[in-house]
């Protein structure tokens, strides 16, 4: 069978003119990344029991808002151990009252003894009852304590919301009995959300990260595709990971993103948690630079000129940075030369 080989045609290039100018520069880093909860939750249960009631909006996807019931337990075991630490504080209060009296009157009874015979010997704690005394009180403040605690665990047969936010994965469910501890659901919140941005060590000298250990966030371009519409919206970079990542050998800054869900009513697209998006993080200034376009100069440093005579010559410049749309160039032509510029079609 002969093999018929396939000679690929080269691609069809424009050729034009194009001159040099300098002008203020602030680079840009690309970077790109998954929305994630700034604040997430697991939920549990602080009391054992089965769990009577569950809010309308206790579902995946469902949203609260702080301090609403989400999840109702069984109260009945811990109501019936309130009022048990109730009377148990009433018997050790009048058990105080009583030793209290008791203590007035052995003083009393004392001091006429001491009228009578003023020779007497001090008189003990003992015979003040002051120990009864002590252990009475001790009696009430521990009464005390258990009921402080009895109403606590009671309290915590309701599970409220501890932020505004939004029910991730949903648990458990009513009927159902949870021990201490169990899981009910994992919620996160939704006042803001955090995009960890992967940048490369050699992308960082384009960034002012001294201005993050200052407090000085710096702002950030966030795009996203969603239901066949593009986002952009505009976040600031708060912090850094602190560490390069061991395998991908990039550090990786959080940027900031406020009311994700616009539950402000706003009539912003919501950037919904997991969201891939792509950045663009304001750099620093560059300062007065060439702004040649990536086509022009495909590979290396050189650069054609284009002289009077429309004679092209290479020359060879200084490159500051390349990205994915233009060559930065510090030194090597002037304002006003003419560049070759090769643009495929």
């Amino acid at each position: 069978q002969d093999v018929v080989t396939e000679v690929a045609e080269p691609p069809a290039l424009l050729v034009d003119i194009a001159v040099a100018r300098r002008e203020p520069v602030t680079f840009t880093v690309e970077s790109q990344g998954s929305v994630a909860p700034r604040t997430q939750t697991t939920m549990v249960a602080e009391a054992s029991g089965v769990i009577v009631e569950v809010s309308p909006n206790f579902v995946s996807g469902g949203f609260f808002r702080k301090g609403d019931v989400l999840v109702r337990i069984d109260p009945r075991n811990y109501s019936a151990a309130v009022k048990r630490a109730k009377a148990n504080v009433a018997r050790a209060a009048t058990q105080l009252a009583t030793e209290s009296a008791l203590a007035g009157y052995a003083r009393d009874d004392w001091k006429r003894l001491r009228e009578v015979s003023p020779g007497v010997a001090p008189a003990s704690d003992l015979t003040l009852r002051k120990p009864q005394l002590q252990e009475a009180l001790a009696s009430l403040q521990s009464a005390e304590a258990d009921l402080e605690k009895a109403e606590g665990d009671l309290d915590r047969t309701v599970i409220r919301a501890p932020y505004n936010g939004m029910v991730r994965q949903k648990i458990a469910d009513v009927g159902q009995y949870v021990n201490t501890g169990s899981q009910l659901a994992v919620t996160f919140a939704v006042d803001k959300a955090e995009v960890p941005l992967p940048v490369t060590q050699q992308d960082l000298q384009y960034l002012d990260i001294a201005k993050l250990r200052r407090g000085e966030p710096f702002s950030v371009i966030l795009k996203a595709d969603l239901g066949g519409g593009s986002v952009t919206l505009e976040a600031l970079v708060t912090r850094t990971g602190g560490v390069f990542d061991p395998q991908s050998r990039v550090l990786y800054l959080v940027a900031e993103v406020l009311d994700p869900y616009d539950t402000a009513g706003t009539g912003q697209i919501p950037l919904l948690v997991g969201t891939f998006v792509s950045a663009e993080i304001s750099g620093r200034p560059g300062g007065e630079l060439f702004k040649i376009p990536r086509h022009s100069m495909p590979r290396g440093n050189t650069i054609w000129l284009v002289d009077e005579e429309s004679r092209i010559h290479p020359r060879e410049v200084s490159v500051v940075r390349r990205d994915n749309e233009f060559v930065y160039v510090e030194e090597g032509i002037e304002s006003g030369d003419q560049y070759l510029s090769l643009i495929h079609i």
